[in-house]
């Protein structure tokens, strides 16, 4: 069945780059927010010391969860990468193939809907 997906995904900051990370955030944001409309929330959050983040992502579909697997890896996936490590992907909903081998590189957990709505 399409619908949303969404995913959250846990990092570890690099030691003593908090600053560029939160600069490349802002400039991720900025982009997400102007060129991805099927993005419903595209929200980071870091711990207090600026060591752990988790990025939470929901997108419309999978073709909008798709488009921003795309622009992530033509134009940031690099500094990203330098920057920070992955320690856990869970993905929410069902993605279609496309969407799962873009984030197959993070070894993502997939947790299909039991039950419950959304307003």
């Amino acid at each position: 069945m399409a619908g949303p997906v969404s995913w959250v995904l846990e990092l570890q900051v690099q030691e003593g780059r908090s600053d560029e990370l939160r600069a490349l955030m802002e400039e991720m944001v900025s982009n997400t927010h102007a060129h991805e409309p099927g993005t419903q929330h595209y929200e980071w959050f870091m711990t207090a010391d600026g060591r752990q983040c988790h990025l939470y992502e929901r997108y419309a579909d999978s073709a909008a969860a798709l488009v921003h697997c795309q622009a992530f890896g033509a134009r940031f996936a690099g500094r990203f990468m330098s920057l920070l490590t992955p320690t856990r992907c869970t993905v929410y909903g069902s993605p279609d193939a496309s969407v799962q081998r873009a984030l197959s590189v993070l070894n993502p957990t997939y947790m299909g809907q039991a039950a419950g709505f959304h307003r």
